[in-house]
């Protein structure tokens, strides 16, 4: 019999180390991976807290929730806190763990929320690979009110595993994200280079043509190919300069100013708190900043702009506006333009809210919030 369940668990492990090993994208391997480790373990019900630096939790698989759990789109299981999750916040959580009983499904029984199907125990395991932790895995069953330590022993087994993977993942997408950053950085040098000098070249030819001739229509002629290549010539360093930020180095507020200046805007730029946030979210401000920026240029019929950074514990805000024009917008109807919505699908990426706030002869102002 020992070894039957010795040989069992082999089959277990070897089962979801190759759905790891295949997979790429995080969400999708976790939903795989529950789902097979209820199958072959016989459980019933399972889900997954991805847990970040500052203790903010997301469940981002699940598997059979009952109804008491899954009403209201999940919210039970998006809001408040539960022991496991406290535990893992405070470094108590250490292995694999019988919880007595779900907090989650007592609150829900103490509102009559509605059916838990049996359900009142799980056990939880902590996610991690090395010094690094990513999160909590719990599964249960009805009825069942405690794990015996082989069953404990498997499921460690299965977290080590993912809490690997996860860190694959997570590597891979750094190493994506850095050959991207170097494509951007090539392509900006490229253009710099060869369209960048061409422009600057028929610009100056289109300048000395206006000098040489002196026939009127001809000037006219070499002074609207000079002013085409002069406009063309600003469009190419503005796209230069969306490819490869000079001063992002320096920090987003620094970046956005420099671009500001660069574009002809004067940028009244004022940082509050300690503004260190990571890469992605650095990325993603820089374009909506950028964006904003580029707006007030072509639309505003402004010079001037103010740019606001705030940085509380658990977010950034990023406020961009304008005394300029402003439009009539109705925040009942769909953004105006591919920007705006671009600027918003970026926002809400990052688990953000975006608002805009605009009226005609009084300026648009622009409100990004990110959590951190």
């Amino acid at each position: 019999m020992a070894d039957d369940a010795k040989s069992k668990k082999l089959v277990i492990l070897k089962e979801i180390a190759e759905l790891l090993n295949e997979g790429t994208e995080m969400d999708q391997v976790l939903k795989e991976v529950l789902k097979k480790l209820l199958h072959v373990t016989g459980l019933k019900t399972g889900w997954i807290f991805l847990i970040d630096g500052n203790g903010k939790y997301q469940m981002v698989a699940y598997e059979a929730l009952p109804p008491a759990l899954a009403q209201k789109n999940f919210r039970r299981m998006c809001e408040g806190d539960c022991w496991c999750v406290n535990r893992y916040r405070n470094q108590k959580l250490k292995k694999a763990t019988n919880i007595i009983e779900c907090q989650r499904i007592e609150t829900a029984i103490e509102e009559n929320a509605g059916a838990t199907c049996g359900l009142s125990h799980h056990a939880t395991v902590p996610l991690g690979a090395g010094n690094e932790r990513f999160g909590l895995l719990n599964v249960g069953s009805p009825n069942k009110t405690y794990f015996e330590p082989e069953e404990l022993a498997l499921l460690e087994a299965v977290a080590l595993q993912v809490g690997t993977a996860l860190k694959r993942i997570q590597l891979t997408q750094q190493e994506q994200e850095h050959a991207l950053v170097t494509e951007r950085n090539r392509l900006a040098r490229d253009l710099h280079d060869s369209v960048n000098q061409l422009l600057f070249s028929l610009n100056l030819t289109a300048r000395a043509g206006v000098e040489l001739t002196d026939t009127e229509e001809v000037k006219q002629t070499f002074r609207y190919i000079q002013d085409l290549a002069q406009d063309a010539l600003g469009e190419m360093r503005a796209l230069i300069w969306q490819l490869r930020p000079q001063g992002l180095e320096n920090g987003i507020a620094n970046a956005l100013s420099s671009y500001g200046d660069m574009i002809g805007l004067e940028v009244d730029t004022k940082v509050s708190g300690i503004i260190c946030i990571p890469g992605k979210m650095e990325e993603a401000l820089w374009r909506i900043g950028q964006e904003a920026l580029a707006n007030c240029k072509k639309h505003a019929q402004s010079t001037k702009t103010s740019l606001r950074l705030k940085s509380y514990q658990h977010n950034v805000t990023m406020i961009i506006e304008d005394q300029g024009c402003g439009f009539h917008y109705n925040e009942t109807l769909n953004l105006p333009s591919l920007g705006l919505k671009n600027m918003k699908e970026r926002t809400e990426s990052l688990n953000g809210s975006f608002s805009l706030e605009s009226i005609p002869g009084k300026g648009t102002k622009i409100e990004v919030n990110i959590p951190i």
